[in-house]
């Protein structure tokens, strides 16, 4: 009687390992076949963009976006306009120490002309020389580190209203060594960060927390978008760029972002790791007002009805905190 149960006992074990490692290669396989994505993020108006203008807090505004930064692992770069970076005509070391932060948390910096220039309201000229003019104090703190300047960011993405602009601006590029930084994951964070930032200069905390809680969801509304109109487009999800800004909103809530792109199946990776995606090599023909997303541009290349319609937009309580009337 006693070996039968031990018996038993046995089969009983056999069975539970049998149904262990069937549970494990089911969800390896599972896992092998979830597609993994990849996006790169790239944030503007460096050194801080915020109504929060006095040194403390723009202080406060950069460590605390680096350490959600570092601590998701982000190989994030920042994309800097050097007038803010000067108190009249003298170099303001505090304000480049805020530049040093991004260097020492291992981070790239980029170009994003000195004053944030339009190129549609002035003559290529003058955009090149600003261009130019807002390297000096960036390249030299990346010389330090030994590194390069590689990456160029058009201020509110205008590239230019003809192909005759596009073409010379590309060439003026290339001959500076810069790489245009485009643009997937477009959205209207500027008009959060406004909101959020006149919300703080209220005291306001109950319309902070909405509008932030709002923020994120909105994000990832955009995210799921784009995903969709990649794969509309191109029959599949590239890896994507994202566009996001030094602001007291982000230095509040990236931490909560990088958890949403990572629950989503993201693998955060620089963006000369996402440039080498076949899909950066299609041509940007587009000489629009507008800064729209590559997505968009590429799609208008093809005919509009590669465009899907359904893009989501600022909730109606947020651009009214904001003071902006439409997106």
């Amino acid at each position: 009687m006693f070996s039968v149960f031990r018996g038993h006992n046995k089969i009983m074990k056999f069975s539970k390992l049998l149904f262990t490692l069937v549970f494990l290669f089911s969800s390896v396989v599972i896992y092998a076949q979830k597609p993994q994505r990849f996006i790169a993020v790239t944030i503007d108006d460096l050194p801080v963009v915020s109504t929060r203008s006095d040194l403390k807090n723009r202080q406060e505004i950069t460590r605390k976006l680096l350490n959600h930064i570092t601590k998701a692992k982000v190989p994030a770069i920042g994309f800097v306009n050097e007038n803010k970076l000067y108190n009249g005509d003298k170099r303001d070391e505090a304000q480049i120490d805020l530049l040093r932060s991004w260097l020492n948390a291992n981070l790239e910096l980029g170009n994003h002309t000195f004053s944030h220039l339009s190129l549609h309201d002035n003559s290529l000229e003058k955009y090149e020389a600003d261009i130019l003019k807002g390297e000096i104090i960036t390249k030299e703190l990346l010389q330090a580190k030994g590194l390069q300047m590689r990456y160029f960011r058009h201020p509110y993405l205008w590239t230019g209203l003809s192909l005759e602009i596009k073409y010379d601006l590309g060439k003026f590029l290339n001959e500076h060594n810069y790489t245009i930084a485009p643009v997937t994951i477009d959205n209207a964070d500027y008009i959060f960060s406004r909101a959020y930032d006149l919300a703080f200069d209220k005291n306001n905390k109950k319309l902070m927390k909405q509008i932030g809680k709002e923020y994120v969801s909105y994000i990832e509304a955009k995210t799921d978008y784009w995903e969709r109109q990649s794969v509309k487009l191109l029959g599949r999800e590239i890896k994507q760029t994202l566009l996001l800004h030094a602001n007291f909103i982000n230095s509040d809530y990236f931490d909560d972002l990088a958890k949403m792109y990572k629950k989503r199946g993201y693998k955060f990776v620089s963006l000369e790791e996402a440039l080498k995606d076949e899909a950066y090599k299609l041509p940007d023909n587009f000489v629009r007002r507008n800064g729209i997303s590559w997505l968009h541009r590429w799609a208008l290349d093809k005919g509009k009805e590669n465009i899907l319609p359904d893009e989501p937009t600022v909730p109606e309580f947020v651009l009214k905190a904001s003071g902006f009337e439409s997106e």
